[in-house]
């Protein structure tokens, strides 16, 4: 009983850390086209600035004028292994670009303490 009532508070204490970011997923659908997309566009991504999007363009056009991955985008200053997870669900290689607002994303306790 005991078990079973501590499984119980595990999984309602995840789902509750869950429900932002599936919030943030429902209402912000469409996504980048990374390889097409103009600066104004990769600035809808979450956590992607002015400074950071004008990168992204910048190392497109470098680099044969599209990214080969995803991953690919990790090699442009600004965006590390955090940023890019947070990019991976709303970026593509290939199609339209469908996003039309900005994905916000909320700050956890946990983000805001690796800042500090």
């Amino acid at each position: 009983m005991r078990q079973s009532r501590r499984s119980l508070v595990a999984l309602a204490l995840a789902a509750l850390l869950l429900a932002p970011v599936a919030a943030v997923a429902a209402e912000a659908s469409g996504v980048v086209n990374v390889n097409t997309a103009s600066a104004a566009q990769l600035e809808l991504l979450p956590r992607i600035g002015p400074s950071v999007a004008q990168r992204i363009v910048e190392h497109r056009e470098e680099n044969g004028g599209k990214f080969a991955s995803l991953e690919d985008l990790m090699l442009v200053r600004g965006i590390g292994e955090r940023t890019f997870a947070l990019l991976q669900p709303y970026v593509a290689l290939s199609g339209e670009t469908t996003l039309k607002e900005k994905v916000r994303v909320p700050r956890t306790a946990a983000s805001a303490e690796e800042e500090r």
